[in-house]
């Protein structure tokens, strides 16, 4: 069972990888050119979309509620 932080971690890494989808794909940085190349906002996403990245380590080491079941 997964924790709402966990949804939200896993949603703010999706829109990462979009993001980064579309700047490999076709050059273009959304984030950037919603809120300007380097502004406080910009960096404000990019760092907690890092930080849902880091805390989404921690999903790969826990067991899943079925596997305890099952023991």
């Amino acid at each position: 069972m997964r924790t709402p932080l966990d949804r939200v971690a896993l949603v703010l890494i999706i829109i990462g990888a979009l993001n980064w989808l579309s700047v490999g794909l076709f050059r273009y940085d959304l984030v950037s050119a919603m809120f300007g190349s380097a502004s406080l906002i910009t960096r404000a996403i990019f760092v907690i979309v890092g930080i849902a990245g880091l805390y989404s380590i921690s999903l790969l080491f826990r067991e899943s509620d079925q596997a305890v079941r099952q023991q």
